[in-house]
């Protein structure tokens, strides 16, 4: 069975311009709860200095009204944010790298190598503590800084994040920019050294290709995918990123594949509707797909 991860409330709002309000975030969380997603991404334990929008994490973690079956994860960088995701009861856990230097650099103030460190000792506290973990990789596929990543490269840092106890490896195409030909050429090679249950995939939608990238991977064995209703979202250190793919698209495409795919689409557009309110306005693409300032 396929098994959607819902990123809204966390990749979908970091990015967001326009502070939104805390209740907001609950209602939309809870409105999510109710959509059979088995599991939701509410926040991130990061510094509010370099993601404002998530400041509220813990409020946010304490207010939600979590249904039965349903895991409430938290994106940490640190002890520090694992002490704080502790502290407000988050099922999963997650961490983060990129497969781009310059990007891990920009994303983390720290170089891969740096960042893997720095986060061992995370998954230490947390296989102790018998919590669940999934490792980001970002870029895996461009970089806004260093353009192509190689497909080798991006599948060395998937293995080490799996050899460093990850339960699950996202990986990640940060600018939305892979095709299904790139999609294959990373996976191919990666699925005989790291087992398909282990792996996640998290497509952006910027040059519209995230559906056929989606149903690439679901046909090499693939069954995680990330995504956030309404297709909100973006990277504030990858310039002219968009948002993820929708989770209707993907619940849409992956049943028109034949899936069996419990998400209840009605209790997604409402929760899409109640979030869509606290948004700034969309920006515009110009002719390159590039994009342009928000009004």
């Amino acid at each position: 069975m396929v098994r959607i991860v819902e990123v809204g409330p966390r990749d979908g709002l970091q990015n967001e311009t326009r502070q939104v309000p805390t209740e907001v975030k609950v209602a939309f969380v809870d409105a999510l709860s109710l959509a059979g997603l088995p599991e939701i991404e509410v926040s991130a334990f990061v510094s509010p200095k370099w993601v404002p929008q998530l400041a509220d994490a813990a409020e946010v973690f304490a207010r939600i009204r979590r249904a039965p079956g349903v895991a409430y994860s938290a994106l940490v960088p640190n002890e520090q944010g694992l002490d704080r995701a502790l502290a407000a009861r988050a099922d999963r856990i997650a961490v983060f790298t990129a497969a781009s230097e310059t990007f891990s650099r920009k994303n983390t103030n720290a170089s891969i190598d740096e960042s893997i460190a720095r986060f061992r000792p995370v998954l230490e506290r947390a296989r102790a503590g018998k919590i669940p973990v999934r490792g980001y990789v970002s870029t895996a596929f461009w970089c806004p800084y260093e353009g192509k990543i190689g497909p080798a490269k991006a599948a060395e840092v998937a293995l080490r994040l799996a050899d460093a106890g990850v339960d699950e490896v996202s990986i990640g195409d940060t600018l939305g920019k892979a095709t299904p030909d790139e999609v294959r050429a990373l996976l191919e090679p990666l699925l005989p050294r790291l087992p398909a249950q282990r792996i996640a995939m998290h497509f952006h939608d910027t040059f519209h290709r995230a559906v056929e990238n989606v149903l690439a991977s679901w046909k090499l064995g693939i069954r995680a995918f990330d995504s956030s209703a309404g297709g909100i979202g973006g990277c504030p250190y990858a310039p002219g990123a968009s948002g993820n793919v929708s989770t209707e698209s993907v619940v849409e495409a992956l049943r028109g594949a034949g899936e069996d795919v419990p998400v209840d689409l009605a209790a997604l557009a409402a929760a899409r509707a109640l979030i869509g309110g606290a948004l700034a306005p969309p920006r515009a693409r110009d002719a390159a797909g590039v994009l342009e300032p928000r009004a």
